[in-house]
């Protein structure tokens, strides 16, 4: 999928997306294999999800290096994600204050939200090794399918 377009590469995928988890009730099922399709599409540092659990934000599947296991409300990218209710995206993560370093190879994040109904119940996270890596239309996308994930938690 290299050769495509950013755009044609995110339509591909949210198809594939779709189709993996319309049949298949269990989440982490779910999460397991959208973070290996996100992953096996665009060989990012690291691709996962934490999930909303005792008011932390837990370790679920992921593609990558070890990562960190919990994460506090309102703390680093993802639990500022959780707690603002909003995707955000970094383009140099040493200059996001507060920013957890699960990984010093981590120059760039996107965190989109996952709900159900009004309540963040977890986040898709995506860490790239290179500076400025995630842009409007990668947002645009994601959040396509963190919807289509959402769905089926």
């Amino acid at each position: 999928m290299q050769n495509m377009d950013k755009n044609e590469t995110y339509k591909l995928l949210l198809a594939q997306v779709k189709a993996m988890v319309k049949d298949e009730s269990d989440a982490v099922a779910n999460m397991a294999n959208v973070a290996a399709l996100i992953q096996e599409a665009f060989h990012f540092w690291w691709t996962g999800f934490y999930r909303v659990i005792d008011n932390q934000l837990v370790l679920g599947p992921f593609q990558g290096p070890v990562a960190c296991t919990r994460i506090g409300f309102g703390k680093g990218v993802c639990g500022t994600s959780w707690k603002e209710k909003r995707t955000i995206v970094v383009e140099d993560v040493e200059q996001f204050p507060g920013h957890i370093a699960c990984s010093s190879e981590s120059r760039s994040e996107i965190v989109v939200p996952l709900y159900k109904g009004d309540e963040v119940i977890g986040v898709l996270d995506i860490d790239s090794e290179k500076l400025s890596t995630f842009d409007a239309t990668d947002k645009e996308w994601l959040e396509q399918i963190a919807e289509v994930v959402q769905s089926v938690l």
